[in-house]
């Protein structure tokens, strides 16, 4: 009998816990961002080009290529997590074109649950109670 209260206790603890998850889907301005003394601390220098933004004659092109971040989001608010997130997303795609022998990303955009958002102005980021996320796409290319 006590087995049966505790199967359910925890059933119900689990409904609670899954009825209060959320994923917001929030939209968050890049330059700002850009210009933060964090960024600056963060980022490689790599130029970063959203969208359609115009960038120099490209000399040659590695690819399209994406990356996904998650970061804890508890006891920050769904800016201060998404920005973080979001820096180590952009990294990531530095990063990357370093290893590819790249100097450059080109075309970058949020990719959150592999849906396209295409902005050079803002960015997307799912935030949650315990996690933040940005998904980002973007080319790599030699400038």
């Amino acid at each position: 009998m006590k087995l049966i209260h505790s199967v359910l206790l925890v059933a119900a603890l689990l409904t609670t816990v899954a009825a209060n998850a959320r994923d917001d889907i929030g939209k968050y301005p890049i330059q700002s961002l850009l210009e933060t003394t964090k960024a600056k601390t963060a980022l490689l220098d790599i130029p970063l080009y959203f969208a359609d933004q115009s960038h120099p004659k490209e000399s040659s092109r590695y690819g399209e290529v994406i990356t996904n971040k998650k970061t804890n989001a508890f006891n920050k608010s769904d800016q201060e997590a998404c920005e973080w997130v979001m820096l180590s997303a952009l990294k990531a795609l530095q990063e990357r074109a370093v290893k590819e022998g790249m100097n450059a990303v080109v075309n970058i955009q949020s990719f959150y649950k592999k849906r396209e958002f295409v902005s050079s102005t803002e960015y997307e980021c799912g935030a949650g109670t315990l996690m933040a996320g940005v998904a980002l796409k973007g080319t790599l290319v030699k400038l």
